[in-house]
């Protein structure tokens, strides 16, 4: 039981809660994963299990690609469809071709500020905390390389993109100042990660059948590393 095992996580369930499944449901003492997805976002989680824990780091600087759906015209304080609107504004006078070039100009190196509700950590707490207690403070930025943005669908207020960025980077910033940038406000409606190089969403398991899997079968699903 030492290796990689991937799961395509379902919208609504926290990373530990996946790690905490596997780690009780399989009787493995460690159970680790390779970068948190929040709970609202779907997709690939990798887990690693036993003397693959070690080993996290490798998986953490890997590039990540997403299925992104944005919805503009809105601000919301965590930068998600599962927030609190704060703002609203008009989009009706934004063009394809002006979407298109605001949104390939977020293509390279760029600096990046955290979400307000993040795990980051300002003085030793974390900032979703200071932001429940009601707290002012300024949003660390951290320089992210985004390597490329696929525009997949424009039909508004929705913008549909495939993402492929660096490690550290925050999709739901990226929406809230590509709506910004457009003057309208945007946040993540929808977020879904494809893949975490080198492995894809279509090899993890559904959690569903996780559930139902017996040890011997989970053998048969780990990478070994």
């Amino acid at each position: 039981m030492n290796g990689v095992l991937l799961v395509d996580k379902p919208r609504g369930v926290t990373s530990h809660d996946v790690v905490s499944l596997v780690r009780k449901q399989f009787n493995i003492k460690k159970v680790g994963h390779a970068g948190t997805l929040d709970p609202a976002a779907t997709g690939l989680l990798i887990l690693l299990l036993g003397r693959a824990t070690k080993k996290s780091n490798s998986f953490l600087n890997a590039a990540k690609t997403y299925h992104v759906k944005c919805r503009l015209g809105i601000a919301t304080d965590t930068d998600d469809g599962e927030g609190e609107v704060i703002a609203t504004h008009a989009f009706d006078k934004l063009t394809i071709t002006k979407i298109s070039d605001v949104i390939k100009g977020f293509e390279g190196e760029i600096l990046q500020a955290v979400p307000r509700y993040s795990a980051v950590k300002r003085n030793g707490k974390k900032l979703y905390q200071l932001a429940r207690e009601g707290k002012k403070f300024s949003l660390p930025e951290r320089i992210v390389t985004i390597y490329s943005i696929k525009i997949k669908e424009i039909e508004l207020p929705f913008v549909i993109m495939e993402v492929n960025c660096s490690k550290g980077t925050y999709i739901r910033s990226l929406c809230r100042d590509i709506g910004q940038e457009l003057g309208c406000g945007g946040c993540v409606w929808q977020l879904n990660r494809l893949s975490s190089e080198p492995f894809s969403v279509k090899k993890a398991i559904k959690l569903e059948r996780l559930k139902e899997t017996t040890k011997e079968e989970l053998i048969k699903e780990i990478i070994e590393l």
